[in-house]
C-alpha cells in the first residue's frame, strides 16, 4: 500500500516536472522567436538608412588608415601587410557603414575591390604627408606616377 502511494506520488512529480519544463520551454522559445524577427526587422531598417560616405567621412577613414600605416611601419610590421590591413579596413568601413556608396559618385555603390584599391592609393598619399620617412621609395615613386596619370586624365 505504501509502495503504491510512493509510485503515484513519484508519477505526479514526474508529470508535474514535465509540465513545468514544457511551460518554461514555451516561455523561452516565444520571446526568442520575437527577438529573432525583431533583429531581422532592425537589420532591414539599418540597411535602408545607410547614407553615402561624405568627403568628411572619407577624410576620417583615410587619415585613420594612414595613421595605422605609420604606426605599423615604425613598429617594424611589413609595409605591404600594414598597408593591406589599412586598405581592407577602409573598404570594410565604407561598405559596412555606407553600403559602399560615396556621395560624390551619386547612387553608384563600389565593391570591396574598388574601395580597397582606392583606399590604398589615398592612404599612401596621406601617409606621405604624415610620415614620409616610413614609406618605401618604390611605393612613393609608384604613388607619384599614378597621381600624375590621374591628374592628366582629369584635366582632359
Amino acid at each position: 500500500m505504501l509502495s503504491c502511494r510512493k509510485d503515484k506520488y513519484l508519477m505526479g512529480i514526474i508529470l508535474y516536472s514535465k509540465s513545468i519544463i514544457k511551460l518554461l520551454g514555451i516561455s523561452i522559445i516565444i520571446p526568442l522567436t520575437f527577438f529573432d524577427i525583431n533583429a531581422i526587422n532592425n537589420q532591414i531598417k539599418a540597411e535602408k538608412s545607410l547614407t553615402a560616405a561624405s568627403e568628411k567621412d572619407l577624410f576620417l577613414y583615410r587619415q585613420m588608415g594612414a595613421s595605422y600605416l605609420c604606426i605599423s611601419s615604425k613598429a617594424e610590421v611589413d609595409f605591404r601587410k600594414g598597408l593591406g590591413i589599412a586598405s581592407a579596413t577602409f573598404a570594410n568601413v565604407i561598405i559596412g557603414k555606407h553600403g559602399g556608396a560615396i556621395k560624390e559618385l551619386g547612387n553608384k555603390k563600389l565593391d570591396q575591390k574598388k574601395l580597397y584599391n582606392a583606399g590604398t592609393f589615398q592612404i599612401v598619399g596621406s601617409a606621405l604627408n604624415i610620415c614620409p620617412e616610413s614609406i618605401p621609395k618604390n611605393i612613393k615613386n609608384d604613388y607619384e606616377k599614378k597621381l600624375k596619370q590621374f591628374n592628366k586624365k582629369n584635366k582632359k
